[in-house]
């Protein structure tokens, strides 16, 4: 009759030791522990699937206790009475857990960055991924992205809303639910948890950037930049804002090639606008003039207004700002986007103007009464009409000629 093996105890495997070569102490069952000549104690588990011999390590002694080894061999021993190897089972439980690894958030979020970015400007792909480098990588980047849960998410958010940037927070969860979705679709998560934060946040109050609308203050500002002593490149791209009253990204921006000195007509294409449609800009002959000013410098590259420090790139997108600081113009005073408010504001208000032509010109979507949208050359003679007449007005701004107060709603000056 076959000797059995006395069950192990903490006294025995805590005392036992190897003399020369190592030991293996049985507690039955399969389990046993091997004890190193170098004092290491690993726990084994002997086990036969399917007419083969196989065996598990349970870890060491004492990180995995008595108690615990016994524990992991009843559960595999219920595995193999179910027909499964517990062997190829903790394999595919490793590989599982490997894959959400290499498919947690900031792994699925870079990716699609890399799948929708090409059809956006570099300026929104910086600062989308810089919005989750900043805010959001941090604390759940490594979290597989199948396992990111909605209050944990509103964690995330809420720091941002506690640092007081709540309209950037809205924007994240706006950007997590598409990388959600994009998960969704790859077969790497099954639900959109950026969904249910739906009126989780802070509502974000919309502040309307500082903009000159005031005609006698819009003097003051063109006799200042005619006056301005800063970098020549900085200082027509100032004196040409606001003629074309595009937005501050599209100006630095301009290239030579899509600029017709011909026909004066400034074409930006698609992909450089905010709506990712193409636009045209009518150049009046004070805008034409300053083209061809600035040509001789910079007209061999690619950009009309190069970066300082390297002529293969735009200018800086805080060259125009830091121009109007220098003017005196301060945070909440004027901005270069303000441009665009300014013109809006008196060509409907003081000139007169159709609406929907100053709509056009702000390359704002601008619909016909069928719902469609209109193309790029919709009202264009009006439209070069209307710039001229702009033109002609700023000129007498600066030259001092008698202005219109702004008649504000209700008929009051």
């Amino acid at each position: 009759m076959p000797k059995i093996a006395a069950p192990l105890t903490d006294t025995r495997i805590r005392t036992a030791k190897a003399a020369g070569k190592d030991l293996t102490l049985a507690d039955g069952g399969g389990l046993s522990l091997l004890v190193k000549t170098s004092g290491a104690k690993l726990w084994r588990f002997r086990y036969t699937f399917e007419g083969k011999r196989n065996m598990l390590g349970f870890g060491t002694y004492p990180a995995t206790s008595l108690a615990d080894a016994r524990d992991k061999r009843s559960e595999a021993l219920r595995m193999i009475e179910s027909g499964i190897d517990p062997g190829q089972h903790r394999k595919a439980v490793t590989a599982a857990k490997a894959e959400l690894r290499a498919n947690n958030f900031e792994v699925v979020s870079r990716e699609w960055i890399g799948k929708v970015s090409p059809g956006w400007s570099e300026a929104n792909t910086e600062v989308v991924t810089k919005l989750l480098e900043k805010n959001v990588f941090p604390w759940i980047g490594k979290t597989p992205v199948a396992e990111v849960d909605a209050p944990e998410l509103l964690k995330v958010l809420r720091r941002m809303e506690e640092r007081g940037i709540v309209k950037s927070a809205h924007r994240v969860r706006s950007i997590c639910g598409q990388i959600f979705r994009y998960a969704i679709a790859t077969g790497r998560a099954s639900r959109d948890v950026a969904a249910d934060l739906r009126g989780a946040l802070t509502t974000a109050q919309k502040k309307h950037l500082p903009a000159i609308t005031d005609p006698p203050k819009v003097a003051e500002l063109l006799r200042a930049i005619d006056a301005f002593e800063g970098s020549f490149v900085v200082r027509c791209a100032l004196r040409l804002a606001p003629l074309v009253f595009v937005r501050p990204g599209e100006l630095r921006k301009a290239e030579w090639e899509e600029i017709d000195l011909e026909k004066d007509l400034w074409s930006i294409p698609a992909e450089k606008m905010k709506m990712k449609m193409p636009h045209i800009v009518p150049l009046s002959r004070q805008a034409v003039a300053i083209l061809k000013e600035i040509h001789p410098m910079t007209g061999t590259g690619r950009y009309v207004f190069p970066c300082a420090r390297s002529v293969t790139k735009p200018m800086s997108d805080m060259a125009l700002q830091a121009a109007l600081r220098r003017m005196g113009y301060e945070k909440g005073m004027m901005t270069p986007h303000g441009f665009r408010a300014m013109a809006r504001t008196i060509l409907d208000e003081v000139l007169q103007v159709r609406p929907d032509f100053i709509e056009h010109q702000l390359a704002h979507a601008v619909r016909d009464p069928n719902g469609r949208t209109y193309n790029r050359t919709s009202h264009l003679a009006e439209r070069k009409k209307m710039m001229q007449t702009w033109a002609d007005y700023l000129d007498g701004l600066k030259a001092g000629a008698q202005v219109i107060p702004l008649r504000r709603k209700g008929g009051k000056a």
